[in-house]
């Protein structure tokens, strides 16, 4: 694990974000002190895009409902 000072990341981030940018964990210290640890974030897969509309049209196969905005909502969270 690398080790940075405070003033190492004030000045010479472009340093330390390449170290983390290659997947080291980077130790930053304050006043000879550890304070923190920075690590890569792990990559994640995205979430497949939503349909919206397919969602939609499942929801409410006769077209739009007709009626109180809260009887809509109640519907959407399966208060019904």
């Amino acid at each position: 694990m690398k080790t940075a000072t405070v003033a190492d990341l004030r000045n010479s981030f472009a340093t330390v974000s390449k170290w983390i940018h290659n997947g080291e964990a980077v130790a930053i210290t304050k006043r000879g002190l550890r304070f923190a640890t920075l690590v890569p974030v792990r990559e994640r897969k995205s979430p497949p895009p939503v349909d919206r509309l397919a969602r939609l049209r499942k929801m409410f196969p006769n077209g739009p409902v007709k009626g109180d905005v809260q009887d809509v909502l109640d519907y959407d969270r399966g208060d019904t």
